[in-house]
């Protein structure tokens, strides 16, 4: 039987003599787990559609894929033919996420997830950085997971948008944070944070990416895809940053992140 990722760093921290209460720092908060639990553990088709195209232009094949709030799994079905593995990573155990998948359940705001540094090929949190307290403590997390060149994906709401743009001059509140969201969705994100985050984590080759899918302000359609395609920042409800983990350890950066 192949050993899981965390019997691998048990061994580790055990070799070294560092006692180490996993369970308890995994254990998240009464309050981390209702706010994930109204997330319902899955995102739109768009989203993965976008991530899986993401990683496959980047990831020659093969190795782990690390899915950082996993909710039911839904991504690797998009990927399962790039890589050889997959870890699951989540606050809950979402239903529909298979008994088969390598699973860790952690509280993503205070924890540290059970896992070796450079454990995954690639490491993705699709929509789950506006759900937490400390998006900078998140993304030097997944820097940690991912192997030295690996790729990391993360996706959030895009307040870009012309929905999103047009929700706060109305509403006062971007599309994806108003009360009706609240508690799920606590930190709106700009593209220019992503890209700050990331330079400040050492991320190198920097990309924002959307996801060519947009609802039309006032009704349930959406664009349709060819327009979002023309301008995806303004037509798309979600965006991508995606970068590469250092290929040596790195002081935090200050500067800009220049523009793809």
């Amino acid at each position: 039987m192949t050993p899981s990722l965390l019997d691998v760093e048990t061994r580790a921290q055990q070799s070294l003599g560092i006692s180490r209460q996993i369970t308890g720092l995994s254990e998240p908060r009464k309050d981390v787990e209702t706010r994930a639990r109204q997330s319902l553990g899955n995102s739109g088709d768009p989203i993965y559609r976008a991530v899986a195209d993401a990683v496959a232009e980047r990831h020659s094949g093969g190795g782990i894929l690390i899915d950082v709030r996993c909710g039911a799994g839904n991504l690797w079905s998009y990927l399962r033919s790039r890589f050889d593995r997959y870890v699951g990573v989540d606050v809950v155990r979402y239903e529909g996420l298979p008994d088969t998948v390598e699973f860790h359940r952690i509280d993503l705001d205070t924890g540290r997830a059970p896992l070796p540094d450079g454990a995954g090929d690639a490491v993705v949190a699709v929509e789950t950085i506006e759900h937490l307290e400390n998006p900078r403590a998140f993304v030097r997390e997944l820097t940690r997971l991912a192997r030295p060149g690996g790729w990391m994906v993360v996706t959030t709401p895009n307040q870009l948008s012309l929905l999103s743009k047009m929700t706060l001059v109305v509403k006062n509140e971007f599309n994806a944070f108003q009360s009706g969201s609240y508690p799920a969705h606590l930190t709106a994100l700009l593209e220019a944070d992503l890209r700050r985050i990331g330079g400040e984590c050492g991320w190198l080759d920097v990309a924002v990416a959307y996801t060519h899918s947009g609802r039309i302000p006032g009704t349930a359609r959406h664009w349709p895809r060819s327009l979002s395609r023309l301008i995806p920042r303004t037509l798309s409800d979600n965006v991508l940053v995606i970068g590469r983990s250092p290929t040596a350890p790195s002081r935090p950066s200050t500067g800009r992140v220049a523009d793809p």
